[in-house]
């Protein structure tokens, strides 16, 4: 009796039914302690390649797409994604940094680092005969006394937009691991003075759509600059029309220059002189009506969605009217928000009360080239957009420092939200590890075995952060260890920059509490989710 594409149904001499499935040689079947090794094999492989990259002495990765693009970067969450993953549980943890880029932003490389040393002392529990299950419930407790550990030794930073400098100082820890540490300073100034003029103190958020991150390849890294606007990368439509404009009122439109036609299909049929003239003269007149629509009601720009052809580009240059012609909608949403405008869909609905305001709108050139940009700066709304305008040597220079702006970005975002922060350099990773060891000895059950893997896991951020730094990772850890126990301060870590000082508060080494909160809760969740699989059936030609 056959049941479809499944198999066949079979009767044995007892009368039972059984199913022969079919293709079983086909497909390849790993259970029990051998399955849980496979993944933990996987998870520690992907973990072991970012290791290295852990920190401001780690080192960067060259990634070479399939069209011979080269991506050289340090941040965990651009190397994963651009790796190249066909194991199932490889791609949950790149999925584990990906949730961690989009939640926090920062911390994608220490979370897929935590969560493969976890799967790695997991091992060494399961070859004395743990249960996989009262492991990850041994881990689940640990994770509850480690976070409430980061509760306890975190401090409260004020986030005061005339003080910036303890932002400065926190964005400029996340900043010291990647390719602008040379300018760290700079950027993270940058950094901070954007997400402060989008920030909502009341609502204690930051709308990132305001902020416009722009690159252009040329000058160098120190010529990046934040423009409290908005910059297009258009020019104007003519290149006689002046290069800088003061106290600009702009017509933001989406109608296009040009004379209106019916919806339908159509056809003019033109057959003489003199309805040429005709049609010509109305065009012209078209024109000028829009022209003197847009000047009449005060504006002395004109950005639109759409082009124009030479005709209208004259008149506007014989009227005085600078215009920038195909702006993207979500710039022109972005130059309607930083110059308080609407955006007009007729020129029938123009008025003065529509027209956005900015300082000067101003057309910038780079070296030799061609090319063009438009800035519009010094806008009058109190809300505004801004943009931060990157520049680099290269194209790789260039997206590497847009990848670490976004990262300070959000670090600076996380501190508006909440106020609280922890110290990095390991600090706080020896801290919770103390904890976790010390309330694991006070537990009775089988549990404290996996609680005490726990801390030994946590340990491993420290250790790489040392390995990374040259320095000798085992006695630097001992080291700093003792000394957190003897002082009972939590403020000591690893000197990765052999500043001669342990101490991460001295040093203004600074995260944010709910990065590293997020980063042992994810890490927590995948190890237990992998543990709990014990059974993998698949094609053979896929295993």
């Amino acid at each position: 009796m056959s049941q479809g594409g499944v198999g066949s149904l079979a009767i044995d001499e007892y009368g039972r039914p059984f199913i022969i499935i079919k293709d079983q040689d086909k497909k390849s079947r790993l259970s029990g302690i051998d399955a849980q090794k496979t993944h933990i094999l996987a998870a520690k492989t992907v973990s072991n390649i970012l290791k290295t990259s852990l920190g401001p002495k780690g080192l960067d990765k060259m990634m070479v797409n399939q069209d011979g693009d080269v991506t050289v970067t340090n941040d965990g969450a651009t190397i994963l994604s651009m790796m190249d993953v066909d194991h199932q549980i490889a791609r949950l943890m790149v999925e584990l940094s990906k949730s961690q880029d989009d939640e926090i932003g920062d911390g994608t490389t220490g979370v897929v680092v935590l969560a493969g040393a976890l799967l790695e002392h997991a091992e060494q529990l399961l070859d004395h005969g743990l249960h996989p299950i009262r492991i990850a419930d041994g881990y689940e407790s640990a994770a509850r006394v480690a976070i409430g550990q980061l509760d306890k030794i975190s401090d409260n930073f004020p986030v005061d937009a005339n003080n910036i400098e303890p932002l400065v100082q926190t964005a400029m820890t996340t900043l010291g691991s990647k390719i602008v540490n040379r300018f760290h300073r700079q950027m993270a100034e940058i950094s901070v003075n954007a997400v402060l003029a989008v920030a909502d103190f009341e609502r204690r958020d930051v709308d990132f759509e305001l902020i416009k991150v722009d690159g252009k390849v040329g000058g160098k890294l120190e010529d990046t600059m934040l423009v409290k606007g908005v910059i297009v990368d258009k020019d104007w439509s003519h290149p006689q029309m002046p290069k800088v404009v003061k106290d600009a009122k702009l017509a933001i439109l989406t109608c296009p220059f040009e004379p209106p036609k019916p919806k339908t299909t159509h056809k003019l049929d033109v057959k003489s002189v003199e309805d040429y003239e005709k049609l010509r003269e109305y065009e012209r007149t078209k024109f000028q009506q829009m022209i003197d629509n847009v000047k009449d009601c005060g504006a002395n720009v004109a950005i639109c969605q759409w082009g124009f052809d030479d005709e209208a580009n004259h008149l506007l240059l014989q009227n005085h009217l600078p215009a920038i012609r195909w702006v993207g909608g979500p710039e022109m949403e972005l130059i309607a928000i930083a110059t308080g405008g609407r955006i007009v869909p007729r020129f029938s609905e123009l008025s003065s009360a529509k027209l956005g305001q900015a300082g000067t709108v101003r057309e910038i050139s780079f070296g030799t080239t061609k090319e063009r940009m438009i800035v519009i700066e010094d806008c009058k709304t109190t809300k505004t957009a801004v943009t931060i305008f990157i520049r680099g040597g290269n194209k790789m220079i260039v997206e590497e420092a847009k990848r670490g702006i976004h990262d300070a970005l959000c670090v600076v975002r996380n501190l508006v939200k909440d106020g609280r922060i922890v110290y990095g350099g390991g600090a706080c990773e020896i801290a919770c590890s103390l904890a976790v060891a010390k309330a694991a000895d006070q537990i009775s059950t089988i549990e404290q075995y996996a609680m005490r893997a726990f801390s030994d896991a946590m340990d491993t951020i420290p250790l790489a952060l040392a390995e990374n730094s040259g320095l000798n990772p085992i006695q630097t850890l001992a080291d700093v260890k003792a000394r957190q126990i003897k002082e009972n301060n939590s403020c000591l870590g690893i000197d990765c920059m052999n500043n001669g000082t342990s101490d991460m508060k001295q040093q203004n080494v600074i995260e944010t509490l709910m990065s590293k909160k997020q980063q042992i809760s994810l890490a927590t969740q995948v190890v237990k989710m992998i543990l709990k699989i014990d059974d993998i059936r698949s094609n053979s030609e896929e295993s």
